[in-house]
């Protein structure tokens, strides 16, 4: 399915090249209602063994899974056997629906400049926040006052705040703080997607992270901007990564999600976050001398955000092009989490608030969840009832057989 360029849906999947469709689904003809037949034992048998078979010789599935996808899309004959005024007027309806496409995409080619329109004006707000994180401007007795009204909307939270207050007392420090330290590495880490990326190791690099910015490309895209101030680790000022979307528009006119490119980072030495250092002993065998070899191996980083992942090729086998796909699923949801969720409120996921409405959507999906399993316990109830029912009918029956037996002696 197409991804839109602003992220409307809740699919669990992120669209990929891959994944994203550039031309019409195809639409099998022939279509008949499903039934199930009765299965024999003989039948069973047979099924086991075609299934040993599959089993043991992987490459003939995979000839065979080549082979039916070479077959999607195309033409049973169905269409091509209707008499030919039928056929005039499927063309018909193919026609309006081109239509209809032409205007899916104007729809959508519309929503974009209505949200870079908006975005437009969200920007001197962001401009305006992160002046405040850095501590080169205050916020206004007007903004304090609405943002402490909005904290006095629940009581039972200005309860706890005022308990707080008394039992926690700040230590007195004569030197002055500027502006709100580590504002984004909190709020990162309350981020769910991004905190399972976030180190030990990169917290240091990332309490210099001053601001998180994005910016629409001309064509359909969006640039991710983070800037740091000076730190120990690398001499990049900003660090940007941008997403681009295909040119040619999907199935109902949605942006086509294509690759991500990252800046290169800048480590200063022996300070790439992205790599660890292993030490291993060599012996020379003519000498018996050991020494001991240092080597860089790859290792989780957020940095490795940056250097996101290339569409697998032909060369790659299954195995790989489905890790591949993944790692684009993830770093496309990544790229969409932090421009959608991130960046417009950043101050809610900072004090955390903005967990509660994640927690309530799984909050939502757990309660589906055991719903069917309930469902699942209720048929399983009436399945054992339906059983004793049925033990007792046989046990009442056979005292009746049994003497009917007795009276023909």
């Amino acid at each position: 399915m197409a991804e839109p360029i602003k992220n409307r849906r809740n699919e669990p999947t992120a669209p990929t090249p891959q994944n994203t469709p550039a031309n019409n689904a195809p639409i099998s003809s022939h279509a008949q209602q499903p039934g199930v037949a009765s299965i024999k034992e003989d039948d069973l048998a047979e099924r086991a063994a075609a299934a040993s078979i599959f089993a043991g010789n992987p490459q003939l599935v995979q000839m065979i899974q080549g082979r039916l996808g070479s077959l999607v899309g195309r033409s049973s004959g169905y269409i091509e056997s209707l008499p030919a005024p039928v056929r005039r007027r499927v063309a018909g309806l193919k026609g309006i629906q081109k239509e209809h496409s032409k205007l899916e995409a104007e729809f959508q080619e519309e929503v974009l400049q209505l949200e870079k329109k908006y975005f437009a004006k969200f920007t001197p707000l962001y401009q305006e926040r992160a002046k405040i994180v850095t501590g080169s401007a205050e916020p206004t007795e007007e903004q304090v006052k609405i943002g402490e009204e909005e904290l006095e909307d629940d009581e039972n939270e200005k309860e706890e705040a005022e308990a707080e207050k008394t039992e926690v007392k700040p230590a007195e420090s004569t030197e002055s703080v500027s502006g709100i330290p580590e504002f984004w590495l909190s709020a990162m880490k309350n981020q769910i997607s991004l905190a399972e990326m976030i180190t030990d190791r990169d917290e240091a690099a990332l309490k210099h992270l001053v601001d998180i910015r994005m910016e629409y490309l001309d064509k359909p895209g969006f640039r991710l901007i983070f800037d740091f101030d000076d730190n120990n680790y690398f001499t990049n000022k900003s660090i940007t990564k941008t997403y681009y979307y295909q040119n040619e528009s999907g199935y109902g006119g949605d942006f086509i999600y294509d690759h991500a490119e990252g800046d290169k980072i800048n480590w200063k030495e022996g300070e790439d976050l992205t790599v660890r250092v292993e030490s291993k002993k060599q012996r020379n065998k003519n000498t018996k001398q050991t020494r001991i070899v240092k080597k860089t191996v790859p290792t989780e980083s957020f940095f490795n955000f940056f250097s996101p992942p290339k569409a697998p090729t032909d060369d790659d086998d299954d195995d790989a092009a489905s890790d591949i796909e993944e790692r684009l699923e993830l770093d496309y949801q990544l790229g969409e989490d932090i421009k959608e969720k991130l960046i417009p409120r950043a101050i809610d996921w900072f004090t955390g608030e903005a967990l509660a409405f994640e927690e309530l959507e799984d909050l939502d999906e757990d309660a589906f969840d055991e719903d069917d399993d309930e469902e699942d316990d209720d048929l399983s109830d009436d399945r054992d009832e339906d059983e004793e029912e049925s033990e007792e009918d046989d046990d009442a029956a056979k005292p009746n057989k049994e003497a009917a037996e007795c009276k023909q002696s």
